[in-house]
């Protein structure tokens, strides 16, 4: 056997920071094990997109954001440990595993896949063309681009009703369309959608296709019991959405080899939540089960928690390796990712301060790993948004001397303020900006941007950093978000990780709710929006291969 460092040895590995992940890293934490959970985009997984969770047991009702951010902290107090990267391969054999990740390799005896999964395509025709451009699959991201709209739903399962009620509040009308006889979601789900008065439901209907120029002007669905076609067309200059919610699909390619899958790619496993290989667990939506809810995954969890607890034990007095003891009520500034809770307006403070005393431990401590000091360069104008920016940058400054602000003068593109500039302490740009004020899910990203503009910054893989050092440029990219997306902070960390190591490339980040002309002129109805040298615009989230490709293509 291979020397092994057991100050970088883990017990286990999740991968996975959604409710199955962070159960598990619960109760691993709380018995003593090291453990580290491992996650690509956003820690809390797909139900943080879902504005109230009125289901789960002991909770009256909360955001599936508040839900899981509850579950991360109760993991970190107990000593869990947290990376924010991709996880990219498993070498499962031997008594230690290797989860080769984004950030490096990381070294344990037991694995947990919990990555959840991704929304499914349904496939008719114009759907990839018109994806950003009226057909979506985020009801939080996106849906406030079609207020005062009409809006389509594709499906019939419990996130079609449930976003198709969500969709009502900015939407003048919404259309379900569902390919079988009824909903197949539970009673209640189905019942307060059917019941709206803003909800159309059709059954035994499939889209053929969506057609248009820069956005959708043209619908057409089937019956597919009489094989009547409906042709869809908004008013004269308007246009409407579609949003998919179509199932989704297992993110299980990590064990494509390694453990038994079934016909649909769902993870085999017996009631232990083990799967055909030793050492390898799973749980949570990459399971083949009946039910994918959240109660269902921390039970998926938990259970996989205490057989690794178990496996663990047994592969310590089998290799006679002891990994580092966790250490409890460890702070979030000192987790492997780096993770920042998102600002939100329970942590602002009544007492004048913006930022809640949580938030400032762990800004505190990545502030303490910056190797060079900062100049906030803000841009500012007349309006309310301007001193929010301006408030918003002196508090982040006043926690830290490895940050300053200072305020330019004579700009004349008005059209691109309020915004700061990130600058090195000679003045000189990064290339990084942010135009708007970066609360919401961009807070961690723009707190990440500034990590990478100091240095060290993030991790890369020597591949990517070859690539990015290889750029000519000049790469200039925008990167139009909203607050509220969790789908935005992944793609806005990349652009400004390839732009604080190239002084080529700008990372330029809009709150498109300031900036509704960069909306217009670009044809933007879903977020993130990416648009590289005013030319190229794409959609969704990326990571920084996949953001090399797209700047290698153009």
């Amino acid at each position: 056997m291979a020397q092994i460092n057991a100050d970088r040895l883990y017990d286990v590995a999740v991968i996975g920071g959604g409710p199955a992940g962070l159960t598990a890293a619960i109760y691993l934490a709380r018995a003593r094990y090291r453990v580290l959970v491992i996650e690509k985009e956003r820690f809390g997984g797909q139900i943080t997109i879902t504005s109230d969770v009125v289901n789960y047991p002991g909770v009256a009702k909360a955001s599936g954001a508040e839900l899981t951010e509850t579950m991360r902290r109760q993991a970190e107090s107990f000593g869990a440990e947290f990376l924010l990267a991709e996880a990219e391969s498993i070498a499962a054999d031997g008594d230690i595993k290797t989860v080769n990740t984004s950030r490096g390799s990381i070294s344990c005896f037991g694995v947990l896949l919990a990555a959840g999964a991704h929304p499914r395509m349904v496939g008719f025709e114009g759907e990839e063309e018109f994806k950003g451009h009226g057909v979506a699959y985020c009801a939080t991201c996106d849906g406030e681009f079609f207020t005062g709209k009409d809006v389509f739903v594709v499906g019939g399962g419990f996130a079609a009703a449930e976003e198709s009620v969500f969709l009502t509040k900015y939407a003048r009308h919404v259309t379900i369309l569902i390919r079988g006889d009824d909903f197949s979601c539970a009673r209640s789900a189905a019942d307060e959608a059917r019941n709206h008065e803003k909800i159309t439901v059709l059954t035994n209907t499939e889209v053929e296709s969506v057609s248009g120029d820069t956005a959708l002007r043209l619908l057409r669905y089937r019956n597919t019991k009489t094989g009547e076609v409906t042709e869809y067309r908004p008013q004269e200059g308007d246009t409407f959405g579609v949003f998919v919610f179509a199932g989704y699909e297992p993110a299980t390619s990590l064990l494509s080899g390694i453990a038994e899958l079934d016909e649909r790619g769902y993870v085999v496993t017996d009631r232990n939540q083990k799967t055909s290989t030793d050492g390898i667990y799973a749980a949570g939506d990459v399971c083949v089960k009946n039910l994918r809810q959240v109660v269902t995954a921390v039970s998926d969890g938990a259970i996989a928690a205490t057989e690794l607890e178990k496996y663990a034990a047994a592969m310590q007095q089998k290799t006679g390796l002891q990994p580092k003891p966790v250490q409890q009520q460890a702070s979030a500034g000192n987790t492997s990712g780096g993770h920042v809770s998102e600002v939100s307006q329970q942590d602002r403070q009544a007492e004048g301060s913006l930022f809640s005393p949580d938030i400032i431990s762990q800004l505190n401590s990545v502030f303490s790993k910056m190797e060079r000091p900062l100049i906030l360069r803000l841009y500012l104008d007349s309006r309310p948004v301007s001193q929010e920016l301006k408030e918003y940058m002196e508090a982040l400054s006043a926690l830290t001397d490895k940050l300053s602000t200072e305020y330019a003068e004579g700009v004349t593109d008005e059209s691109e303020l309020p915004f700061v500039s990130v600058c090195t302490a000679d003045g000189a740009k990064t290339g990084l900006a942010f135009h708007g004020v970066p609360g919401g899910h961009e807070f961690t990203s723009f707190v990440l941007g500034l990590y990478n503009a100091a240095g060290p910054g993030q991790t890369v893989d020597r591949e990517s950093v070859d690539e990015i050092f290889a750029i000519s440029g000049p790469v200039n990219m925008k990167i139009l978000v909203l607050l509220s997306c969790t789908m935005c902070p992944e793609l806005v960390t990349a652009a400004q990780r390839i732009a604080s190591m190239n002084s080529a490339v700008t990372a330029e980040v809009y709150d498109i709710n300031h900036f509704p002309a960069l909306k217009d002129k670009y044809s933007v109805m879903s977020v993130p929006c990416l648009v590289i040298n005013d030319t190229q615009v794409s959609f969704g989230k990326k990571n920084i291969r996949q953001l090399l490709d797209i700047i290698r293509k153009g």
